[in-house]
This record gives C-alpha cells, sequence and structure tokens, in this order.
C-alpha cells in the first residue's frame, strides 16, 4: 500500500488550538502592557486584560499536553504546534510565577524608607499619587519593612551635602528617572531634595521616589523614600531600587577624586638694591 503523501497526513486539533490560544494569549499579553505603559485604560482594566492572557497561556499549557498524548497514540502530526503553544504559554506564565513566589517570601507592602521615624515627603509628586497614599503607612509597616529589609539604612558619606546631592541627582538621570522637582542645598535651605518616578521594567507601573540629603557634621546624610503608586504588594522592587541607587551613590563618592590643594605662590626674588629701599634710612 502507497504511504500517503506528507502533507495529507492528519494534524491534531488539539495541537493546532494549543498554538492558537498561546498566540493569542501573547496577543492580549503585548497589548495590556502597550496600555499600562501608555496610560491609554485604568490600571483595572489593563490588569483585567493581562489576567484573562494569563488564563489563555493556561489553557494553551493544558492543550499542548493533551495534544502530546494524541500524537503519541495516533501517529499524527502537530507536534511543532503543540511545542509552540507550551512554549509559549510557559514564557508568559514565568514572570508571574516569579512574583508568585517573592510576594509569598516578602511582607505585604508597598513603601519603603531608610527614615521611618522622620521619612521623606511627597511634595510636588504628591499631586499624582492616589488619594491616601502621601504619608507613610506607620510603625506596623515600619516593624514589617525592618524584618524583610533590615539592609535598608540611610547613606552616611564624608562629603559635604552638595556633593552627595550632585551625585544623586546624576545617578537619577543616568537612569532616566523623571525628575519632578530638584533642589539644592544651599545655605538658606539646609536639605537638599530630589522627587522623582521610576517605571517597573515589563508592565511600566510607577514608582514615586524622594531622596532627601541633609548635613550631618562635616559630613552628609542622604535619605530615601521609594513607594508604589497602586498596589499593597511590590514584591521587593521599591527596597531593591534603594538599595541599588544608595551603593552607586556610595561608589561614586569614593571613587571620585580628592580636590587637590593649590601650591602656595612663590614671590618673585626682590631686585637689587630694594632691599636697600626697605631699609629704614641711617639718621
Amino acid at each position: 500500500m502507497a504511504r500517503r503523501p506528507l502533507h495529507d497526513e492528519p494534524m491534531s486539533k488539539v495541537a493546532v488550538w494549543s498554538s492558537r490560544l498561546a498566540l493569542f494569549a501573547f496577543a492580549v499579553a503585548a497589548l495590556s502592557i502597550i496600555i499600562v505603559r501608555s496610560g491609554l485604560l485604568e490600571i483595572v482594566p489593563a490588569l483585567a486584560t493581562f489576567a484573562a492572557a494569563l488564563i489563555f497561556a493556561g489553557l494553551a499549557i493544558l492543550l499542548s499536553f493533551a495534544a502530546f498524548v494524541v500524537i503519541w497514540r495516533q501517529g499524527v502530526s502537530g507536534l511543532g504546534r503543540a511545542l509552540l503553544g507550551l512554549f509559549l504559554g510557559l514564557a508568559l506564565l514565568a514572570y508571574p510565577a516569579y512574583l508568585g513566589t517573592r510576594a509569598l517570601k516578602l511582607p505585604e507592602i508597598s513603601d519603603i524608607t531608610t527614615d521611618t521615624t522622620n521619612p521623606p515627603r511627597f511634595d510636588v509628586l504628591a499631586r499624582l499619587r492616589p488619594r491616601g497614599r502621601n504619608d507613610y503607612p506607620g510603625p506596623a509597616v515600619a516593624a514589617l519593612q525592618r524584618a524583610a529589609y533590615p539592609d535598608v539604612a540611610p547613606l552616611e558619606l564624608e562629603v559635604p551635602p552638595k556633593v552627595a546631592y550632585d551625585a544623586a541627582l546624576a545617578l537619577v538621570t543616568k537612569r532616566k528617572w523623571y525628575i519632578g522637582d530638584a533642589r539644592a542645598p544651599t545655605s538658606a535651605r539646609r536639605e537638599g531634595v530630589i522627587e522623582a518616578v521610576a517605571r517597573t521594567p515589563i508592565m511600566g507601573f510607577r514608582d514615586d521616589i524622594v531622596i532627601r540629603v541633609s548635613p550631618m557634621g562635616q559630613g552628609s546624610r542622604i535619605d530615601m523614600r521609594s513607594a508604589s503608586r497602586v498596589g499593597s504588594h511590590d514584591f521587593g522592587a521599591n527596597a531593591s531600587r534603594i538599595r541599588s541607587l544608595l551603593e552607586d551613590i556610595d561608589d561614586v563618592v569614593s571613587s571620585a577624586p580628592e580636590p587637590r590643594s593649590l601650591p602656595a605662590k612663590k614671590e618673585p626674588p626682590a631686585k637689587k638694591g630694594q632691599s636697600d629701599k626697605r631699609q629704614p634710612a641711617k639718621r
């Protein structure tokens, strides 16, 4: 009996639907990310769209496993379609799964600061934050923060406040954060303040940041606060942002060359007869 041509071999319909659902889920997820980053719609519908994409990704994974069974038992084609559905589905679920593991390990807080007793306050950015999220949550959140992030602490530097402020502002600019306000320390205003907005890597959620540079003896002290604009859980993003920026400021200030003192000017050699002129005349 002659064998059928390859293009006439039946393909598993389950495998076809697995790849279709995975591609559709990928498109829906990309659309939801574009909506969130551009601010075209409210955050809740955008997140609902992303959740729907994850559901479709899960269905694509289930159908891919079903397709493997059908292909094995019936000898039909469609292995490539099934693998496509599996890999795309796993790729879409990988990041939410990572956030889920972070949520299990870290406390449900979204406002982190190096000074829980006197946290830096939002001024210009307060108008952009949702109502009720400007003030630091309080002692209960401070206790959770100290237990989860004991290394989040003020940065003390042996440089003047203006030097520390300039280093912080340069790093904020390098990170391409949106700078809402920047007030350098002066003789009249002893503290320097930087207010900026950072965005999360994938979804582009906005997190508000305030950096306070205060004089401390002969040096300076840098306090920082990073707070999510939406959501009750930041999955450790704010603490990681504070830790990274303060470490970079410390590296920049420590590696900066110390100012050299100018050599003392030498007096020009006296001309002949000049020393005689300076002596008092004899009587």
